[in-house]
């Protein structure tokens, strides 16, 4: 099994950090990944890692989209890791 990771983090523009990390949190994907988790971190910034199953790391897999322009202070970055050490009890909680 090939475990994808996808990395998206944006900037909140001044002052609307809660607003994007309330809109990051309503975003539904086209399909369920195996985890999803939504960090906030310092100078306004929001994370969401998914976790995906796939046949291999350069497959399409649903991202998040941009929040509106006027809610960011800077372009959204994404990132993509293969996961290489993990176990289905990462996903379970078995």
């Amino acid at each position: 099994m090939t475990v994808v990771t996808l990395m998206w983090e944006a900037r909140a523009a001044s002052g609307r950090a809660g607003e994007l990390l309330e809109w990051a949190r309503a975003q539904t994907l086209a399909a369920a990944p195996l985890r999803r988790e939504t960090f906030r971190a310092p100078g306004e910034r929001v994370l969401v890692l998914t976790w995906w199953e796939t046949d291999g790391p350069d497959d399409r897999l649903p991202e998040l989209p941009d929040p509106d322009a006027a809610l960011i202070g800077r372009p959204v970055h994404r990132w993509r890791f293969q996961s290489l050490d993990f176990s289905a009890a990462d996903f379970t909680g078995g």
